[in-house]
């Protein structure tokens, strides 16, 4: 399975019959804390195997960093990322570092799964129930804190979040036999989800009143705080996005804008959400919306 089918990694079946999943991922800093840089990296790195039912085995560090960033803000950057992958469970093998006047950091992550465990984006069912990991809004978060909007308390929940492994998710997802899932990262939550309403054949509504969201994102939303994702967004994607009169603009615009390192959005039968909701018992679920029949769009309503 390669990029056509818009799954969050690439697929190789192994001679002995195993799934090896392969991605990478790597961007500038989102946050000023050097640390928190290199946790909230290496989660947005190692989501993508998650997000397919894989776990990953093994990852190879990619970086660029300017020439005068000293240990000082290097030895943080690589201790968080290595205790980030020391909790994925995968061995950390090496990487290839380069000089950058932008700093950039992440990694490629090779991970596996049985084809019973594969989880796509194209196996969305009507009738499914769609679920959210983590609440939306680091895009409004991480743009607030550099014009200096953001109260600390929020700021350190929405690091908290963004560096928070999938990995219970993954778990939740075997429990209630979940057949479709994604990450929601740079394309936003419409971008994500109309990956999977695109890959199944399916309408995805979202209800608005459950989207959960950061704290103190919401008011940065309505003072009209977003990254620069949501604009691009809702060009690349108003004619396939259905938004209700009742929603507001500013929650409509936060939909659309990039998250970092966000959560998995979920189908999950009906019949396994006693059991997925149970498996994320200490960090609950939001129950988010439902997949129906019909032309591949997402409602939000």
């Amino acid at each position: 399975m390669g990029p056509e089918g818009f799954d969050d990694a690439g697929i190789v079946r192994a001679a002995d019959g195993r799934m090896q999943l392969y991605t990478v991922d790597f961007f500038p800093p989102v946050v000023d804390d050097p640390a928190a840089f290199g946790a909230i990296a290496a989660a947005n790195s190692l989501s993508d195997i998650y997000a397919c039912g894989g776990e990953p085995r093994v990852v190879l560090n990619i970086a660029g960093f300017p020439a005068d960033w000293d240990d000082e803000t290097l030895t943080p950057i690589f201790d968080a990322a290595v205790a980030k992958v020391r909790e994925s469970g995968a061995i950390w093998v090496g990487g290839h570092t380069v000089r950058a006047e932008e700093p950039l950091f992440g990694f490629a992550v090779f991970g596996d799964a049985s084809e019973e465990q594969l989880i796509t984006q194209a196996g969305c069912q009507p009738g499914d129930l769609l679920y959210l990991t983590k609440p939306l809004g680091s895009g409004s978060i991480t743009t607030g804190v550099k014009r200096g909007a953001v109260r600390p308390e929020d700021e350190a929940a929405a690091v908290a979040g963004m560096a928070r492994l999938n990995k219970q998710g993954l778990v939740a997802m075997r429990a209630a036999g979940a057949r479709a899932a994604t990450d929601i990262t740079g394309f936003g939550l419409f971008g994500h989800a109309m990956n999977m309403a695109r890959a199944s054949g399916v309408t995805l509504e979202l209800r608005g009143v459950a989207l959960p969201l950061y704290e103190g994102a919401a008011q940065l939303a309505a003072d009209g705080v977003f990254s620069g994702a949501a604009a691009r967004g809702r060009e690349n994607l108003a004619a396939a996005v259905e938004i209700s009169d009742e929603i507001p603009a500013w929650l409509a615009s936060l939909c659309f804008d990039a998250e970092t390192s966000g959560g998995l959005l979920v189908a999950v039968p009906p019949e396994g959400a006693a059991a997925f909701e149970q498996a994320l018992a200490e960090q609950p679920p939001a129950f988010v919306g439902e997949v129906q029949a019909g032309e591949a769009m997402v409602r939000l309503r």
